[in-house]
């Protein structure tokens, strides 16, 4: 068992330097310089993917070793991605990430606008000082418009007020760029996978097993699937 992990996770290592090397291609720099910072990377206690996606580096929600992990695509000026996270995020935390038998991974799959690559950027800022996910709840909260100005750079700094951090820690992590990367190979890694349509959802078992949902789903879809996947 110990073995057919180790060899899992080096496939996906070999997968992520695949993919980081075209990545930089697409963007016209230099592939040495295109890998993830070792300060950009958080909680990487989850080895689980789904092809070249990985929960490497993304927060998570739940217990690292819950059967399960819901991957989570979307953008943070998505109307569907806001439903989702309303209306039907809430039953999924308490009966299956609180419970156990889940965790669940977000990826910034897909830039609707200038404000979504730095919104995504602002979560993992957030993230820095121990607020990811409440951040991240006030972004879908507080959504209005694409590019209409409620997610500039403006606007992602005066929600720290609310959640009581650090403004010139914050500011500086968000001006200086520093997730810019993290979130571009996000997209791309979605995209490369045809994980286009936002909100999607990848559910992945600890032997690789998993099931792909496209677009908005009931409740009752992420049930029976969880439990399909932990038999």
């Amino acid at each position: 068992m110990k073995k057919n992990r180790k060899i899992s996770i080096l496939v996906s290592s070999v997968a992520v330097i695949g993919i980081l090397f075209l990545v930089s291609s697409q963007l016209g720099t230099n592939p040495s310089n295109s890998s993830l910072e070792n300060n950009d990377v958080i909680n990487t206690s989850v080895e689980r993917g789904y092809g070249t996606i990985n929960a490497l580096g993304l927060p998570i929600m739940g217990s690292p070793d819950a059967p399960v992990t819901i991957m989570v695509f979307v953008d943070y000026q998505c109307p569907g991605c806001r439903n989702w996270f309303l209306n039907i995020k809430p039953n999924i935390t308490k009966n299956f990430i609180e419970t156990g038998k889940a965790n669940m991974v977000f990826v910034d799959a897909k830039l609707l606008g200038d404000d979504s690559f730095k919104a995504a950027q602002a979560t993992y800022c957030a993230n820095e000082q121990g607020k990811y996910w409440e951040y991240q709840e006030l972004l879908f909260t507080s959504q209005q418009g694409i590019d209409d100005g409620w997610a500039n750079p403006e606007s992602l700094k005066v929600f720290t007020f609310d959640l009581e951090l650090d403004m010139d820690l914050f500011e500086n992590c968000l001006d200086s760029g520093k997730y810019d990367k993290k979130v571009r190979f996000n997209a791309y890694e979605a995209k490369k996978n045809g994980l286009v349509k936002i909100p999607s959802f990848v559910l992945v078992n600890s032997e690789g097993g998993h099931h792909i949902i496209k677009g908005v789903a009931t409740y009752s879809v992420f049930e029976k699937m969880i439990e399909f996947l932990t038999k």
